[in-house]
């Protein structure tokens, strides 16, 4: 048998490794950048619904303008800012988690305030809208665990082997996951004194 069989067939055995671990990692790293594109989604539902909500607010009240104005301007920032999935940092992952939980946090005063305008609560467009916003609320959570679980079958698969000789070659590297907003473990203070 001919010797120079022995390297060329190695050869060939390594080109059909990587070429088969490349095509793999592609598709783990499409469905991340799929998941990713699934959670914009849903945030840019919540931000176009908010400014739906917004009008329907000022329109059937006289509403408490501060209020109105912060959730605007979060509005505003969160759909400012975009990030590229297959690069996240985690300086970037934390910016767009404050900014989504600072929306988040003018939507929930906005909502408590129209607690004193009992017509705005009959008002059948609010509350459509209110319920279009939980509805889409839960739609985030969703996705956003179903982009974690898409990242960690990525970050398994660049890491496992014969993945891991070719990953970081081909420039596959992990991606960021989304974390709870800081104090989300703690429950939150509940209290009923309308004074």
């Amino acid at each position: 048998m001919k010797k120079w069989l022995i390297p060329v067939g190695i050869i060939v055995i390594l080109v059909i490794m990587a070429v088969s671990s490349y095509n793999g990692l592609v598709g783990v790293q499409a469905d991340a950048k799929t998941a990713w594109s699934n959670v914009e989604s849903s945030y840019q539902r919540r931000n176009d619904l908010i400014g739906n909500l917004v009008k329907t607010v000022q329109g059937a009240a006289d509403f408490e303008k501060g209020t109105l104005t912060a959730v605007i301007e979060a509005r505003a920032k969160a759909t400012s800012m975009t990030i590229d999935p297959t690069n996240i940092t985690p300086e970037q992952m934390a910016q767009f988690q404050q900014t989504q939980d600072g929306l988040a946090g003018a939507l929930k005063s906005l909502l408590v305030t129209v607690e004193r305008y009992p017509d705005l609560k009959a008002n059948q467009n609010f509350l459509e809208l209110q319920a279009q916003l939980e509805g889409t609320e839960n739609r985030i959570n969703v996705v956003r665990d179903r982009y974690n679980e898409t990242v960690n079958i990525y970050d398994k698969k660049i890491k496992s082997f014969p993945n891991v000789l070719f990953a970081g070659i081909m420039g596959f590297k992990e991606m960021e996951r989304f974390k709870a907003a800081e104090g989300a473990e703690k429950a939150p203070d509940v209290n009923f004194d309308f004074k």
